[in-house]
């Protein structure tokens, strides 16, 4: 691709230009420039509701660009060292199941780690490939799945050398990278496809003192979340593809049976925006996010009873590298739970971190933090070791980690009868629902496996800490639908 001016913004500029042209408009959306829903466009303002726009002609189309959408997504491929970008609006969900519908065909073996997120096994159930799950390294210490090893991926690849692609997370949620480009060169010699999550790496590729992003590395494939740390809104993505094993129109076609035909311009100009920035001013900004990610992480070490874990990290197993600005406080030898601290911060400290598991807080440091809320963070967890501190220690619980039995394919499972049983009645069954945590959203147990009794007690001990669960069709998760007939419903 030659060189392109990376401080273009070729479609926020059309859409600036576009709502200043003085257009009466008779098209959708209906609230026309905010005057139809007059109390939300005086809270957010009428700059914001001009901006809502419907696909016309001068402001090209997400489903076939050829105008500034198209040059907006050639900027973004190569800014993120890609041949094709696509940009992303019903977030990088519709990217990795894109991801696995063009990489896979019904009855296509993927092997793909268990700790991958629930995006992942949608995209296995709708392309209707069969997952050969691959086991993360588990840190006993922490209680958390890390990256997965070469010489995992090489026993899987001998056991399955037919499977058409391998699903790869670059980092997980708590920042540990696997090596991928080894496992890029061993799947490659079999012809096999490296698909890769980035959900949380949108920023690595920006700054040397990061772990390489999948392009860089040689990936065929990645999806990443602009919207979680490069600064794009809520929502809106990047699906990336290299030249080679994966056509670009398969992938625009697979792309166009999950995405909107309605895309929302202000997610799709705010990518613009956020390309824009990383590329000619990430390094820049990146070295301030780590020194104050780093003085942060210092800081909470020096705090009886907590461990913010990084790069010391790297080494250990399934830990190839670490993305620093994943702030991960374990926090057990307080007495406390994770989910409890992550109550404690919002409820007495209006601090929001994203997300708890039992042992663990994460904070996501990123472009927007400032010193000031680093302190804030760090002030509080002090604050919370002295006045919320117990006398016990949180006892470890990994078995629950482990690979389950897939005894009957995602796809399969989804579309199979099934019947209502309690959950504490489910051990054995073979689950036709997904039960997760939301964030991080990694299925405890997902379609087709077979429910242990050591995950109906981790999904009793998420409910007790008052976790957001989600998955199944029973809102309160007393109630699991398994494979069989139908007998029952809710309450019988």
């Amino acid at each position: 691709m030659k060189d392109i001016n990376q401080n273009q913004t070729p479609l926020f500029t059309a859409l600036k230009e576009y709502s200043k042209s003085g257009i009466v408009p008779f098209d959708v959306p209906g609230h026309k420039q905010g005057r139809g829903i007059k109390e939300f466009t005086e809270y957010v303002g009428t700059t914001i509701m001009e901006l809502d726009v419907n696909s016309v002609k001068c402001l090209d189309n997400i489903c076939n660009p050829i105008g500034v959408i198209k040059e907006a997504e050639d900027l973004a491929a190569q800014a993120f060292g890609a041949d094709h970008s696509f940009f992303l609006v019903n977030g990088t969900t519709s990217g990795v199941q894109t991801m696995i519908m063009s990489a896979c065909k019904p009855g296509d073996k993927i092997i793909i780690p268990r700790n991958a997120h629930k995006s992942a096994i949608s995209g296995i159930i709708l392309s209707g490939a069969i997952p050969i799950y691959i086991q993360p390294e588990i840190n006993e210490n922490l209680g958390i799945a890390m990256g997965v090893t070469v010489e995992r991926v090489k026993k899987t690849i001998k056991a399955h050398p037919d499977a058409k692609a391998i699903f790869l997370i670059n980092p997980t949620y708590y920042g540990a990278t696997s090596n991928i480009k080894e496992i890029v060169e061993i799947a490659h010699q079999h012809s096999m496809a490296v698909l890769v999550d980035e959900a949380h790496g949108a920023h690595m590729g920006f700054h040397k003192e990061f772990p390489p992003s999948a392009m860089e590395l040689g990936a065929d494939m990645s999806a990443v979340s602009l919207h979680k740390t490069g600064g794009s809104l809520t929502q809106s993505s990047l699906l990336l593809l290299k030249k080679g094993i994966i056509d670009p129109f398969t992938v625009k076609t697979n792309l166009n049976l999950t995405q909107t035909t309605s895309a929302s311009y202000l997610l799709m100009s705010s990518l613009d925006v956020a390309r824009k920035q990383l590329a000619t001013k990430g390094e820049e900004i990146l070295t301030k996010v780590l020194k104050l990610v780093r003085d942060a992480r210092e800081e909470i070490n020096k705090i009886d009873g907590l461990y913010a874990f990084g790069k010391e990290l790297v080494g250990t197993p399934g830990v190839y590298g670490f993305d620093e600005t994943k702030l991960g406080v374990n926090v057990r030898k307080l007495g406390l739970t994770g989910f409890e601290v992550y109550d404690i911060l919002r409820d007495h400290y209006k601090i929001q971190v994203e997300l708890a598991d039992y042992y663990n807080i994460m904070a996501i440091v990123s472009l927007g933090d400032t010193e000031r809320s680093l302190q804030a963070l760090v002030a509080a967890l002090k604050d919370i070791a002295v006045k919320f501190r117990k006398d016990v220690e949180i006892k470890m619980i990994t078995n629950v980690l482990k690979n389950p039995a897939v005894i009957v394919s995602p796809r399969d499972a989804y579309y199979s009868s099934k019947r209502v049983v309690k959950l504490d009645d489910a051990v054995g069954e073979i689950s036709g629902e997904a039960i997760m945590a939301y964030p991080p959203g990694i299925p405890v147990v997902a379609p087709g496996e077979r429910i242990t009794k050591e995950m109906i007690e981790y999904i009793k001990l998420l409910k007790e800490e008052e976790t957001l669960l989600q998955g199944t069709e029973d809102p309160y998760i007393e109630y699991i639908k398994v494979l069989g007939l139908n007998t029952n419903g809710f309450g019988k």
